[in-house]
């Protein structure tokens, strides 16, 4: 038996191994989510007596574009003046440190307590911020909000009631909704994803005692929960992932309410996507890399450290995926060739039925989020999504491989485009870059393969050479695309 195709095939059956192992881990998401949907609502606290001093924080870098209208919002929160301390985190170098200053100074007058607060440097980005502004205030809980959210008044009544219930609630994390998700195609599909997140993944997790993550923004920390665990640290890039872990190891609960939505903004151009994919996948690597083997040391049940696994590794599919890619061609001619392979290739196509459950987990939040679209209409729009998601595996394994490495990068910011109607300033994370180009390269080569599959007419992998086909000339296209405006 030659050595070079049977090993080809070995790789991409532990690949396709390991694509099903994910698959059934989800499935199981969705099936505790739907438990979970299916029980009776949970109460809502009653409000307190005498409400607990609260401080939001809202870590700004350079968003002269939304810096105003987060910070109006916040200043409307619906919360009693003298328990209530916002601090705009202003690590800025263009034109939001003006804007912020005069929409600080225009609510200091009207009797709020806010506060400008400026770094002599970026030290630590976000984390860094977060951190640096939790020594110059007081308060018991700390809400956090991106540049990009716009909360609704009633925010801090909603969640801060969950922490006075039990004293070891140390996060309240709400759901991310979606200002712009139909301004184009790109957001409708980011949403598409994020969805399955917030209404499966959360709330499986939740349901089933798992650990759960605060995502960033659109949640609150009980401040000692916070110091417990150490603290923001400055060493991944998804430090709400990292405190995350380090809290919930410590003994901490994290309560997840989805139906508490957290307005946001959605990346509109594609650089701005991939920075925020790159920072998500590097950095959940990242945080992988420093706790997995905490978890496994732990006292935590069997159930939750194989959950906690697939949590941190995630984004470690995008590696799987990329190698499962560029070995998919030579196999086309692996079938063809060598006849012997035969069994071994109808054994993998049986195997392809352990993407269903993927299937399952994205229709059941398509349905919770969107009920009145139809059904008909969902098959179409999964594959595109799986397509795009595909055409994004190059740039997110790149992210991931460094984060298994611990190679240090900067944080990007995501940038944002805030509300139409007023003139904006187009933020860029780069240019077309070597990788933009490899994109396009490998459109090629999958095209290439589909190709050569239709000649030998095998379509064992034409469906994959599709997608994949789409996937990269629609990235490497808007990347292009994007980069001219």
């Amino acid at each position: 038996m030659p050595l070079l195709p049977l090993l080809l095939v070995v790789l991409y059956g532990m690949c396709l191994l390991f694509i099903i192992c994910f698959s059934l881990g989800q499935w199981q998401l969705t099936r505790l989510a739907r438990r979970a949907y299916a029980g009776p609502p949970t109460p809502l606290p009653s409000a307190p007596a005498s409400w607990p001093k609260v401080t939001v924080q809202l870590p700004l870098y350079n968003e002269q574009n939304v810096v105003e209208r987060v910070i109006d919002a916040t200043a409307a929160l619906d919360y009693p003046a003298d328990r209530l301390h916002i601090q705009v985190l202003d690590d800025s170098t263009d034109a939001t440190v003006g804007l912020a200053a005069a929409r600080v100074a225009h609510h200091t007058a009207q009797g709020l307590h806010i506060s400008h607060v400026r770094r002599p440097g970026r030290e630590g980005y976000k984390a860094g911020a977060l951190r640096h502004g939790l020594d110059e205030t007081d308060g018991e809980y700390i809400a956090i909000f991106d540049a990009d959210f716009v909360p609704t008044p009633d925010f801090l009544r909603r969640t801060v009631p969950y922490f006075l219930q039990d004293e070891r609630v140390g996060v309240v994390q709400t759901r991310w909704g979606h200002l712009n998700q139909d301004e184009s195609l790109l957001t409708r599909l980011q949403a598409f994803g994020l969805d399955a997140h917030f209404l499966i993944e959360q709330v499986g997790r939740t349901f089933a005692g798992f650990f759960i993550n605060f995502n960033g923004t659109g949640g609150v920390w009980r401040r000692s929960c916070i110091a417990d665990a150490g603290g923001w640290h400055t060493d991944t890039l998804t430090e709400d992932l990292d405190l995350s872990y380090r809290a919930q190891l410590r003994g901490w609960r994290f309560v997840y309410r989805p139906e508490i939505i957290a307005p946001a903004e959605l990346p509109a151009v594609m650089d701005a996507l991939k920075s925020q994919q790159f920072r998500w996948t590097k950095g959940a690597a990242e945080t992988a890399r420093k706790h997995l083997g905490t978890m496994w040391r732990s006292s935590q049940p069997l159930a939750t450290k194989l959950q906690a696994t697939f949590h941190l590794l995630n984004s470690s599919v995008y590696v799987v995926i990329m190698l499962m890619a560029l070995l998919s061609v030579p196999l086309v001619f692996v079938r063809a060739d060598y006849r012997e392979f035969q069994l071994v290739f109808q054994l993998a196509s049986v195997f392809l039925l352990g993407f269903a459950p993927l299937i399952y987990y994205y229709y059941t939040a398509w349905q919770l989020a969107q009920p009145a679209n139809k059904t008909r209409l969902y098959p179409g729009f999964f594959l595109l999504f799986l397509s795009v998601s595909m055409g994004l595996a190059l740039h997110n394994a790149r992210a991931v491989i460094l984060g298994w490495m611990g190679q240090r990068t900067p944080f990007v910011r995501t940038p944002k485009t805030g509300s139409k109607g007023r003139a904006k300033r187009r933020y860029r994370t780069g240019g077309v870059g070597l990788l933009v180009v490899l994109e396009g390269v490998l459109a090629a080569y999958f095209a290439f393969g589909l190709g050569a599959g239709i000649y030998f007419g095998d379509v064992g992998l034409l469906p994959f050479h599709t997608l994949l086909t789409f996937g990269f000339a629609a990235v490497c296209y808007y990347s292009v695309r994007h980069s001219q405006q």
